[in-house]
């Protein structure tokens, strides 16, 4: 099977972006393999996908509990289904991803300075250098805003005149040696209510050129498919889902309890939320890999 850079490389040369969805649990990664797989049965080859797991995810999941999750999925369906480590706000919890066998690992330095930010990154990357040298690793240059909800407006800080400029994210890139920028380019974490803001594929294109890295969509989740077409063909070769997930797999649940509200047995009552999650999952894969 290729590997996770391989993948990366071949998405980017072919105009594509692989999918990256945020879990919590086993049935959203059932939810989204079952949605993958059957993308790929209709593709007629296997589409990667990325399944991100935060400080908090991982957390509920457990570190390693997740690695071997996925491991065995992949191992067991042959299938390139990959981890992520997704933002982790310190260099001891970066490294512990890293111990534990992630195929990526993302270090946000956004709640320090820029001089910690690119000192705690090389640090990472220094790291994964000498214990997992094919572990990945990403940065994330220029706000966004956090958290995965819904919000009432866009997140103070967030405008164009914030988004990532071309030149200084080629100076951290060189500086820290990073595999992967997620840039800021109108991508916003979470849905805002009254619609997210215009993607700037234009911006992408030219932090590609400086970087030529990879980069990242952080903040997919209520992004129209024209804007993600468009970031597409900028130079996005990764794209952030995860509040349209949390929104599906809510909903599978209340559908799920109005339905039968005496229902007892989760794996019954949780059934429409992984069936959620995976039409949530084979829609986006497919505008990702351009197949709709």
């Amino acid at each position: 099977m290729k590997t996770l850079k391989q993948y990366l490389i071949e998405a980017q040369e072919n105009g594509r972006a692989i999918a990256h969805f945020n879990v919590a649990n086993s049935d959203m990664i059932l939810g989204i393999f079952a949605g993958a797989k059957k993308v790929s049965e209709e593709y007629g080859e296997n589409i990667p996908v990325i399944i991100g797991f935060s400080e908090g995810e991982r957390d509920a999941m457990g570190v390693i509990q997740s690695v071997d999750y996925i491991t065995s999925l992949r191992n067991e369906h042959d299938y390139p289904i990959f981890t992520n480590a997704d933002h982790t706000y310190s260099v001891q919890r970066t490294c512990e991803a890293i111990d534990a066998g992630f195929d990526m690992v993302i270090y946000d330095g956004n709640k320090v300075s820029h001089e910690e930010n690119l000192e705690h990154t090389k640090a990472v990357v220094a790291y994964r250098d000498k214990v997992n040298p094919d572990c990945l690793v990403e940065a994330e240059f220029g706000f966004i805003g956090g958290g995965s909800d819904i919000k009432d407006a866009v997140p103070e800080g967030v405008s164009e005149e914030t988004m990532t400029k071309p030149e200084e994210a080629k100076a951290f890139v060189d500086a820290t040696g990073i595999d992967l920028l997620a840039p800021s380019v109108g991508n916003v974490h979470g849905m805002v209510k009254s619609g997210n803001p215009a993607l700037n594929p234009g911006r992408v294109a030219d932090i590609l050129a400086a970087t030529k890295i990879p980069l990242v969509l952080h903040g997919g989740s209520g992004s129209t498919d024209e804007d993600f077409k468009a970031v597409i063909a900028a130079g996005i070769s990764v794209i952030h889902i995860s509040t349209e997930l949390r929104v599906a797999y809510r909903k599978g649940i209340e559908d799920a309890f109005a339905e039968d509200p005496d229902q007892l047995a989760p794996y019954r009552y949780l059934n429409q939320a992984k069936t959620n999650v995976m039409l949530k999952v084979e829609d986006r894969m497919r505008l990702f890999w351009g197949l709709k």
